[in-house]
This record gives C-alpha cells, sequence and structure tokens, in this order.
C-alpha cells in the first residue's frame, strides 16, 4: 500500500512537474497570446505560403495574428476567402483577433461593409487601418484637415459598434506630423476621437517621434487596445524625415514609417519592456503584435516568452 501511495505521489508529481512546465512555457506577458503583424511577412503570402507561415509563427510561441485586408493590401489577396483563412489560422492552433485595412475600404460603404463581412467571417473582434492618411506641408497638418478625418473616423467607429467590432487608430505618417502650433497631431486625436468608438494601438517603432509609451498609457487609461512591438534604440540618430525605411507594416504605398529603427529585436535595445507592459496593462492593452522581419520575430519572441509581467 506504501508503495502504491508512493507511486501515485511520483505520478502526481511528475503532473504537477509537468503542468508548472506548460505554465512557466506559457507565462506570456500580461497572459495573453503573444502576437505578430504579418505585414513584414507579406512576401510569404503573396507566394501562397499562409500555412507555412502559420506553421513557422506557432512554432516558435506565437498565438495570435494580425493580418492585412486582402481587399485594400495586393499582397493579401490570396487571403480573400474568409472561411478558408480562418480554417488554416484554426488547423495551426491560432487565431486571428486583428486586422489593418486601407482608408479606401472605409470611404466606401459597399466596400466598408465587404470589411466587416470579411471580418467576421476570419473571427475578427478589432478593425483599424495604419493612418488616417491626411495631407501635409513640411511636416504640418492643418487643424481643419484634422477635425475633418477625426469626425470621418468617428462614423467609421459608429459603424464598426453597431457590427460588434472594435474599431482602433495607429499612429503612422499623419498621426507623426504635427499643427501649426507644434502639437502632435497624435495628441490632437486623443482629444477629438470619441473613446466610446475608436481605440489606439501604439506603434513602439514611431516613439521618438510620438512619446514614450508609459506616459501615453498611464495617462490615457483604457484609451488603448494593441501595440506594435519593435526593438527600440532611444539613443540613436533619427532617421531622415521622409527617407525610406523597411521592417515593418504599412498600408502598401512605401515602408517610410517615422521613428523606424528596424534592426532591433525586442528586448535587445535600450527599452525597460517591463515597465512599458505594466503601463500597457493600465493603458488597457488587450493584444500585443511583433512586428518585423522573420529573424527578429524569432528573437523578440523568445525574449518575450521569458518576459514576467
Amino acid at each position: 500500500m506504501a508503495l502504491l501511495s508512493r507511486r501515485a505521489f511520483l505520478r502526481t508529481s511528475a503532473a504537477s512537474a509537468a503542468m508548472a512546465g506548460l505554465w512557466q512555457a506559457e507565462a506570456n506577458p500580461l497572459g495573453l497570446p503573444i502576437g505578430s503583424q504579418t505585414y513584414p511577412h507579406r512576401q510569404r503570402i503573396q507566394d501562397g505560403d499562409f500555412a507555412g507561415l502559420c506553421a513557422d509563427m506557432k512554432s516558435i510561441g506565437v498565438g495570435n495574428l494580425e493580418l492585412c485586408s486582402p481587399f485594400g493590401y495586393k499582397e493579401f489577396v490570396k487571403l480573400t476567402d474568409a472561411k478558408e483563412t480562418r480554417r488554416i489560422l484554426s488547423d495551426h492552433g491560432l487565431k486571428a483577433p486583428s486586422a489593418h485595412f486601407d482608408m479606401v475600404e472605409y470611404r466606401d460603404a459597399d466596400k466598408h461593409q465587404k470589411a466587416i463581412e470579411w471580418a467576421h467571417a476570419v473571427g475578427l473582434t478589432q478593425m483599424g487601418t495604419a493612418s488616417l492618411d491626411g495631407p501635409t506641408q513640411g511636416g504640418v497638418a492643418s487643424m481643419d484637415d484634422i477635425k475633418r478625418l477625426a469626425d470621418e473616423y468617428n462614423k467609421v467607429g459608429e459603424v464598426a459598434v453597431k457590427a460588434k467590432l472594435q474599431q482602433f487608430m495607429h499612429d503612422e505618417r499623419f498621426e507623426m506630423a504635427k499643427t501649426a502650433d507644434g502639437k502632435l497631431v497624435y495628441e490632437v486625436l486623443f482629444e477629438l476621437l470619441d473613446p466610446k468608438l475608436v481605440k489606439f494601438q501604439f506603434q513602439m517603432s514611431a516613439m521618438r517621434t510620438v512619446g514614450d509609451p508609459v506616459m501615453w498609457f498611464t495617462k490615457n487609461p483604457g484609451r488603448f487596445i494593441s501595440m506594435h512591438l519593435q526593438g527600440v534604440d532611444v539613443n540613436a540618430p533619427l532617421p531622415v524625415p521622409g527617407a525610406r525605411r523597411g521592417g515593418g507594416g504599412g498600408q502598401g504605398r512605401g515602408q517610410g514609417r517615422g521613428g523606424r529603427n528596424p534592426g532591433l529585436a525586442v528586448g535587445h535595445d535600450t527599452l525597460d519592456w517591463p515597465k512599458i507592459f505594466a503601463a500597457a496593462k493600465t493603458g488597457g492593452i488587450k493584444n500585443y503584435f511583433v512586428e518585423q522581419s522573420w529573424d527578429l520575430t524569432q528573437q523578440s519572441v523568445a525574449y518575450l516568452k521569458t518576459l514576467k509581467v
């Protein structure tokens, strides 16, 4: 009887150890699945290897993918069949809660409805855009244009709410411009976009222009829903405005994204990631997506698996 009890004890201990190991392996930041934005890997999708990309993402520990619209991004056209896209995701144990759409899709009622139907069929809960794509002159945007575009995007958010989807706003190009009195367009949008209709997605590589993410998250509790992760060296010189830079997302019209330093993996940079993630919880973050080349994605995901926050 004692021997049986000892065996039972050993079995229980082994099972507990296995579960502890599993918990340790899955102890991702904020207890959320590690995500990856697919735009840096768009060539594989364009080549018809979405299933292979999903397999590779799963193998390194990614649980969520952020997609781009197959109607607004030519490289994603092979994901047009939403049911097939969802099946491939499911077959590899992945989910896609979020996707970027081109503003052209939101400005046409029929295209917008088509995008929503695709989003529902894939299983998205969030729809966003990389930029409002407003006009600037010499890096300066007019308040009239900012107000006009904010009003337009609030209306997009109203449609999303009725469709039981969360609309979000990214920070690229136009959002990184300034007003005539030196205020960031991004900051003005926090005043003009209705928090009940639109949440924000923070682009980490834009922080040297937009500002400290910890400040943004703590100053605006609940206003954020997700963030894009890149390694950033805050001491590196800023790139020349308007220069083309690779390594991340965008609307498929070039990759000139302000403040971008695509050569550093998350955790191999100068940022205090535990502090950022702790503040992100206050900000309302529900998803985070590494947005980097494949090599950097592997390094970043490996670091995120070790991050206890």
